[in-house]
C-alpha cells in the first residue's frame, strides 16, 4: 500500500531519478522551456523551484549546493548569472507548465515547461513598472516658450523651400518627359 506517499517515482529506481531530475532540471535553465511529460514536469518544478531561490543569494555555499544538484558547470552559472537577477523580486513560482496535448506514440499528456520571466510572448503584453518609465523619460526643466519659436522658426525655412519644389512640378506638368538616362539607380 501507499497510503500518505505523495512522492511521484516516476516508475525509476532513485539513481535513475536523481539523475533524470537533474539532466531535465540543467536543460531547463540552460534553454529556458523543454517539452515532457506532465508528470516529469511536475516532478522538474518540485526539483528546481528550490534551486532557483538558492540561486538569489550569490555565495560560494549556495553555488556549492545547486552545484550538489544539477551537476553541470554551464547551468549553475546561466542560473546565477542570468536567470537570478531577472526573477530577483519573485517571491516563488518560476516555473510554468503549459499543456499541449497527448503524445502519439502512447498517449502520454505532453507538456511544456518554462521559465516565467523568459517568454517573451507573455511578457512582452506586461506594462513597465513605474520605476522604469521614470528612468526612461527623463524630466526636462526647459521653458515652453522656446519650444515655440524653434516650431516657429522651422516653418519658416519650409516656407522658403515650397517655391522650389512647386517649380519643378510646374515643368514636369507642362510636358517635359522624364527619363532614367543618367541617374544612378
Amino acid at each position: 500500500m501507499r497510503h500518505n506517499k505523495n512522492f511521484n517515482h516516476l516508475g525509476r529506481q532513485a539513481g535513475h531519478r536523481k539523475a533524470m531530475l537533474s539532466n531535465m532540471a540543467s536543460s531547463l535553465v540552460l534553454h529556458k522551456r523543454i517539452e515532457t511529460t506532465v508528470a516529469k514536469a511536475k516532478a522538474v518544478r518540485q526539483f528546481i523551484e528550490p534551486l532557483v531561490t538558492r540561486s538569489k543569494e550569490d555565495t560560494t555555499h549556495s553555488r556549492r549546493v545547486v552545484f550538489s544538484y544539477l551537476k553541470q558547470k554551464e547551468a549553475v552559472t546561466e542560473l546565477f548569472r542570468t536567470i537570478a537577477p531577472k526573477i530577483a523580486e519573485r517571491p516563488g513560482g518560476y516555473t510554468r507548465i503549459l499543456k499541449t496535448g497527448f503524445r502519439l506514440g502512447d498517449g502520454a499528456d505532453m507538456c511544456i515547461i518554462e521559465f516565467v520571466d523568459f517568454n517573451e510572448a507573455y511578457t512582452t503584453g506586461v506594462a513597465p513598472s513605474a520605476a522604469a518609465v521614470a528612468e526612461a523619460k527623463p524630466k526636462t526643466r526647459r521653458s515652453r516658450k522656446k519650444a515655440t519659436e524653434t516650431e516657429g522658426e522651422e516653418k519658416k525655412v519650409a516656407k522658403t523651400a515650397a517655391p522650389k519644389n512647386t517649380a519643378a512640378k510646374a515643368s514636369a506638368a507642362k510636358g517635359a518627359k522624364r527619363t532614367n538616362v543618367g541617374k544612378k539607380m
